[in-house]
């Protein structure tokens, strides 16, 4: 059979993500008085997308990791072991999970190799702030809405030229106890009206995309986007470049949307992020 027959008849590829967030996108308490730069408020909300191209095997993967961590007699007796805590001993997380079980998880993703290619899109909620205050002072009615913000990013996370497929399966982690499907899949419909805008042709449609909701215990790829978001959280809120570093040849794309130029910085391969280069001396927001 020559190759264009061979096409012909070859099975529609899909791409598996899985999308999360870490920080969150709170600016104002309930009297609208700031609260970012406060303990317990952070100063970035990212959210991630992680393309896997195996979700089965690297699901199975992290279980017999878990399996394995939970029959090990050196963490017998640690609380986030214990069942009824509903921590590791029943999914990883990276913020609940000991420095030993995240070392043994970042590994495990970092052999995955390119099997799995990491996007981010950052706000520095500071700058948010600002854009926040400004749209108030001229509007006196106007409202901070933290899921248009959620949507905002959404939609620029989606609208991106990345790699591209005949179908996409969209898994995103669950916020709160109210239903946003509608609204999510709302910020995907209008990120491909961007995208075909911008670059000319559709990805598809509606056809070509599926919305599942869903949580880290029940779809434990989400635990694997979980863990990508948090060591880059950890180089924005805490300046440790560790763990961003150890997944770095996995990271597709960083879109700082508040850093450098109007469209802020696009970090990749050819541009790293660097802890000298985002927060050295005389770095600079953008205007």
């Amino acid at each position: 059979m020559d190759n264009m027959t061979s096409d012909l008849f070859s099975e529609p590829e899909t791409q598996w993500l899985f999308i999360d967030e870490a920080g969150d996108p709170t600016l104002f308490n309930k009297k609208g008085i700031s609260l970012v730069g406060n303990d317990g408020c952070s100063s970035f909300f990212m959210i991630g997308k992680l393309e896997v191209a195996d979700p089965v095997g690297l699901g199975a993967s992290m279980e017999a990791l878990r399996r394995e961590l939970l029959a090990d007699s050196y963490f017998a007796g640690v609380p986030s072991f214990q069942p009824h805590r509903q921590k590791t001993a029943h999914f990883f997380h990276a913020k609940n999970d000991l420095p030993e079980v995240r070392y043994e998880v970042f590994k495990l993703l970092r052999a995955a190799g390119d099997d799995l290619r990491f996007h981010v899109v950052v706000y520095d909620k500071l700058a948010l702030l600002k854009r926040e205050q400004a749209k108030r002072a001229a509007a006196g009615r106007y409202r901070y809405k933290q899921d248009a913000i959620y949507d905002a990013l959404m939609q620029s996370l989606f609208a991106k030229f990345h790699r591209l497929a005949d179908r996409y399966e969209v898994c995103v982690a669950k916020r709160g106890k109210k239903s946003r499907n509608q609204a999510i899949m709302g910020a995907i419909r209008d990120a491909e009206r961007e995208f075909e805008e911008k670059f000319g042709f559709s990805r598809g449609g509606d056809e070509a995309w599926n919305l599942t909701i869903s949580d880290p215990k029940q779809t434990v790829c989400l635990q694997a986007v979980d863990y990508f978001l948090w060591g880059t959280q950890r180089f924005y809120e805490r300046r440790e470049d560790r763990y961003l570093n150890m997944l770095w040849p996995q990271i597709g794309e960083i879109h700082d949307l508040d850093f450098g130029p109007e469209r802020g910085t696009f970090y990749r391969k050819d541009l790293p992020l660097v802890l000298g280069e985002r927060f050295g001396e005389g770095k600079k927001k953008k205007s």
